[in-house]
């Protein structure tokens, strides 16, 4: 490899959503600092097969119902 051009490849530690950790290479940050996820396969659905609910935010879902109540949605 040539010398100069490759980002420093260093330890670093990984926390997941439930406070577990682990020590692995990278090239984020520097070496020792501590990567916090925000989403891991232990937390999003496309993993635990667990699906999202539907929030109704300001109404929009109960307003949707109401205006097409008679069209058979």
């Amino acid at each position: 490899m040539r010398d100069g051009i490759h980002p420093d490849y260093h330890f670093i530690e990984v926390k997941m959503t439930d406070g577990t950790t682990y020590s692995t290479r990278s090239t984020w940050g520097k070496e020792g600092e501590t990567l916090s996820l925000d989403i891991d396969p232990l937390s999003h659905p496309a993993w635990t097969g667990q699906t999202a609910k539907l929030m109704d935010t300001g109404g929009r879902v109960s307003k949707f119902k109401n205006k097409y109540a008679g069209l058979g949605f």
